[in-house]
C-alpha cells in the first residue's frame, strides 16, 4: 500500500481508504468491524465517515456509523488511524440532525464535534469535513448554477473561524471540505490564509470514469491551493463494476433504494459503463479493478473512498492497489471520454 501526503498537512493516508455509509443501514456492526479489520490489515490507515451516516440518512439511524466505527477504533491504536469525519451543513432536509439547525456556525460546529467524539470514542478527530457546502451550490447531479437559488448562509470567515476554536482545543487536527467548488476551495483557501486560521488540506468529491468534472476548474484550484482530493465513488454507486448491466440486481443499493444514485441515471452513462467493462475485459482487468486504478492514477487524486457491502468486494477494491494500467489503456480511457464526457456529473 501506498501513502500519500494531505495538502500542507502532516497527515500520511493510504492509496485506498474505507468508506462508511452502508454500516449501520446495509451493514451490521460484525460486518462493519469485519471490513475495518480487513482493510487495516492489508494496509489501509484512512477511514471515512459522518455524522448523518448511515445512507439513506434516517433519524432511526443516524449516527450509528460513528458509532459501530468508535467501537472498533477503541481496540485500535488511535495513532495508526487517520480518522475523517463531517457535519452536515444546511440545503438537504435533516431535521433530526441537532433539530434542523444546520448553519455552518461556531454554536453548530462546536456540538457536532462533540456529538462524533463521543460516538467515535475518541479525543481528536484527524480530518474534519464541511459536507456540502453551507451556501447553495448545485450538488449531487445537478450541474447548472442558478442565482434564484441562493440562501441565506454562514460567511465563510465565521465558519473558518469556528473551526480554527476546535482545531486549537486539539479535538480536531485538519479541515477539509466536500462537494465543494474550484470558487469554495481558493475562497477558504484565500481567506484562512489572510485571517491567520487554519487551511483546508482536502477536499472530498465525486471523481470516477463518467464523473471527471474535477479533471478542470477545480483541478487547478487543487494544485494552486495545494487541496488533495479524497475521490468518493469512484465506482459510480457500483456501476462501473457492471452488475447493473440489464438492471439493478436484487439486494443491490440501487434495487433497495430507488431514490439514490439520480446522477447514474442521465443519458449515455449505461452505454459509457459498457464501453468501460469492455475495455476491462479486452485487458484482463476486473471492470472494478479498471476503475479504481484509474481514479488511482490521476494526480490530483490523495486517496480513493472504496464503499462495500461484503468482504468479497471489498476484497477485490483493496486488491486493485497494485493495479497499473499501461499508456495503451488510459488513451483507451480517453477515448471513450471523448465519446461520452462525463455523463454523470
Amino acid at each position: 500500500m501506498n501513502y500519500r501526503q494531505l495538502g500542507d498537512s502532516e497527515l500520511r493516508v493510504s492509496e485506498l481508504c474505507l468508506g462508511t455509509m452502508t454500516f449501520g443501514e446495509q451493514n451490521t456492526l460484525d460486518d462493519a468491524k469485519a471490513q475495518l479489520d480487513h482493510a487495516f490489515d492489508a494496509g489501509i490507515n484512512f477511514v471515512d465517515a459522518a455524522e448523518m451516516y448511515p445512507v439513506p440518512t434516517r433519524a432511526e439511524t443516524q449516527g450509528r456509523t460513528e458509532s459501530y466505527v468508535g467501537e472498533w477504533l477503541s481496540q485500535k491504536p488511535r495513532d495508526k488511524v487517520v480518522l475523517a469525519t463531517k457535519i452536515a451543513g444546511p440545503g438537504r432536509p435533516i431535521p433530526w440532525v441537532r433539530n434542523g439547525s444546520l448553519a455552518v456556525n461556531r454554536a453548530n460546529v462546536r456540538r457536532a464535534v462533540e456529538d462524533s467524539l463521543r460516538r467515535l470514542r475518541t479525543d481528536y478527530i484527524d480530518l474534519y469535513q464541511i459536507h456540502w457546502p453551507d451556501r447553495y451550490v448545485p450538488q449531487f447531479g445537478a450541474t447548472a448554477y442558478d442565482p434564484a437559488s441562493e440562501r441565506s448562509s454562514t460567511p465563510i470567515p465565521e465558519q473558518l473561524a469556528a473551526f480554527a476554536e476546535v482545531i486549537r482545543d486539539g479535538k480536531v487536527r485538519y479541515l477539509g471540505l466536500s462537494n465543494e467548488t474550484a470558487w469554495g476551495v481558493t475562497q477558504f483557501s484565500r481567506i484562512a490564509e489572510h485571517l491567520g486560521f487554519p487551511r483546508p488540506v482536502a477536499i472530498q468529491n465525486a471523481y470516477s470514469l463518467v464523473n471527471r468534472t474535477f479533471d478542470s476548474a477545480l483541478a487547478e484550484a487543487s494544485r494552486r491551493e495545494n487541496v488533495s482530493l479524497l475521490a468518493y465513488s469512484p465506482l459510480a454507486f457500483g456501476l462501473l463494476t457492471g452488475k447493473y448491466l440489464g438492471g439493478p440486481p436484487p439486494g443491490s443499493r440501487l434495487a433497495r433504494f430507488e431514490t439514490f444514485g439520480q446522477r447514474y441515471r442521465k443519458p449515455n452513462v449505461e452505454e459509457a459503463v459498457q464501453a468501460y467493462v469492455k475495455l476491462a475485459r479486452a485487458h484482463g482487468l476486473t471492470p472494478a479493478s479498471l476503475a479504481l486504478a484509474f481514479v488511482r492514477s490521476r494526480w490530483f487524486v490523495a486517496s480513493t473512498i472504496l464503499g462495500a457491502t461484503t468482504l468479497d468486494q471489498l476484497d477485490e477494491n483493496v486488491k486493485s492497489a497494485g493495479v497499473v494500467l499501461s499508456k495503451e489503456v488510459l488513451a483507451e480511457i480517453d477515448q471513450i471520454h471523448a465519446r461520452y464526457p462525463s455523463p454523470a456529473p
